[in-house]
């Protein structure tokens, strides 16, 4: 080329010219040029690069959100995303290892053993053994100053040959990232290469990234596994509730002279009050009870109350006889913090005489027809503290036109929204005036005169109690 020529080589991009290289006479030297023209094609590479890690972990990511739907198995989530890391960084010799679990063992134990793709058997049960020391590539998730350490430095990579512990493969690079879901370590990440290798921040970047998206899936696994569980104990919650309303009364005896009305609200699907409604011996039992608690071990405890009071009453008996036999059954039954209380009356239908007992209940009422309210105070101690516990019977009439109301606790704690008890003293003031109606209200505008007192006292607040009412009245 001859010395004075001058060398152009156009620089095109998308068709459009933007510019040019040139060579010769009153240009730069080339040995000036050389360096410009080395040091844009580093920058352009690092550029591709960096597109490329951005290509793969979009695709990553992508790939990874699919588990954000669906997938219940935590392994599997955990094993995609090792697969994903190892697939993109495709180093040669590249073993990975990946782990998602609680920073304590028995929240790790819980989900499962950690994933590892590449690493040997000898090797696996090594890294697998809970309480050898930790090496020191990883990120330990754990309480205090090193879980604030792993929130805020949640990566890391070294160069060393050989690892500081069993618990880890042999290797010559590794680098790691913590799978921390809203602050909070749930598990950590690593990858090992057998030859030596500094991991770049690209790289370092990409992994924190699947590490990210991986804490996310992790967690909605878990989600998605805690809401098939609630479903199901919704089920078996349904299930014993209709259990538990078949162990009440499904209809209420008939009688020409007495009408009968029942409110029976449990807080929960399933509760702890109960009530019962028979004829025995040609006479009327009338039985209430609340079970310490609320919920199902109220329930579980309430169906053995039952069961052993309607043994008992109908073998026969007075009702302290009764009381007495059910108060051994639970203190042989159960533990000294399981216990009820309960009341239970015989009312004869032909002249309206009550005989009644009570054991740690709440006494009972007669709205009488002539105006006025009475209250059946008998004193007792709760079934199932005392095995040697004695009940007395009290006796009462029902003339024509009264009617007896009994009740759980938890229709007279009813709270307003300012706080307040609803209380006997207000159900006893409320009956009072009811009574100068009472001779011509039947049970079910007595019962529905105090529900409506309840509810305007109470409003929208939620029921704390089971709430249970009946209402025998004389016609």
């Amino acid at each position: 080329m001859a010395a004075d020529r001058v060398c152009t080589e156009p620089l095109v991009v998308g068709g459009t010219r933007i510019g040019a290289i040139v060579a010769g006479p009153g240009v730069t030297p080339l040995d000036r040029l050389l360096p410009l023209i080395a040091q844009t094609a580093v920058e352009w590479c690092h550029g591709f690069l960096e597109l490329r890690h951005a290509v793969d972990e979009l695709g990553v990511l992508i790939e990874l959100s699919s588990l954000l739907v669906g997938v219940e198995d935590v392994s599997r989530v955990v094993e995609r995303a090792l697969d994903s890391v190892l697939r993109v960084l495709a180093a040669q010799r590249r073993v990975g290892r990946a782990a998602a679990g609680g920073h304590r063992r028995r929240d790790l134990r819980r989900r499962g053993r950690p994933a590892s793709r590449g690493i040997a058997r000898s090797e696996r049960r090594v890294a697998d053994q809970p309480r050898e020391p930790e090496p020191r590539t990883r990120v330990r998730p754990a309480r205090g100053s090193t879980a604030r350490s792993s929130r805020s430095r949640t990566s890391g990579s070294t160069r060393a040959c050989a690892t500081t512990s069993r618990s880890a493969p042999r290797a010559c690079g590794a680098s790691c990232a913590g799978l921390v879901f809203r602050g909070k370590p749930i598990g950590v990440m690593r990858v090992y290469s057998h030859a030596p290798r500094v991991f770049s921040e690209l790289d370092k970047r990409l992994l924190r990234s699947i590490a990210q998206q991986a804490a996310a899936a992790v967690q909605q696994s878990k989600l998605i596994r805690d809401r098939r569980r609630d479903r199901e104990m919704e089920r078996q919650l349904r299930l014993a509730a209709n259990i538990q309303r078949r162990m009440l009364p499904r209809v209420v005896p008939d009688h020409p002279l007495y009408d009968i009305a029942v409110h029976y609200e449990p807080s929960f699907e399933v509760g702890g009050d109960f009530y019962d409604l028979f004829e025995v011996g040609g006479r009327l039992a009338i039985a209430v009870g609340d079970v310490v608690g609320k919920g199902v071990p109220a329930a579980m405890l309430m169906s053995l109350v039952r069961t052993s009071f309607r043994a008992h009453a109908e073998g026969g008996g007075s009702p302290a006889e009764v009381l007495s036999r059910v108060n051994r059954d639970l203190v042989r039954d159960s533990l000294d913090s399981e216990f009820a209380t309960m009341w239970f009356g015989l009312l004869d239908p032909a002249d309206g005489s009550l005989a009644c007992a009570g054991a740690g209940h709440e006494p009972p009422m007669l709205v009488r027809a002539a105006g006025g309210c009475d209250e059946l105070a008998i004193g007792g101690l709760v079934v199932g503290i005392d095995a040697d516990a004695a009940y007395e019977v009290q006796h009462a009439t029902l003339a024509p036109g009264d009617a007896l109301v009994a009740y759980t606790d938890g229709a007279t704690d009813v709270m307003s929204f300012g706080g307040q008890r609803f209380g006997k003293q207000r159900l006893l003031a409320m009956l009072t005036q009811l009574s100068e109606h009472s001779g011509s209200s039947s049970a079910y505008d007595v019962l529905g005169g105090i529900l409506r007192e309840l509810r305007q006292f109470g409003g929208l607040t939620v029921r704390q109690d089971d709430s249970t009412i009946v209402v025998v009245r004389r016609t």
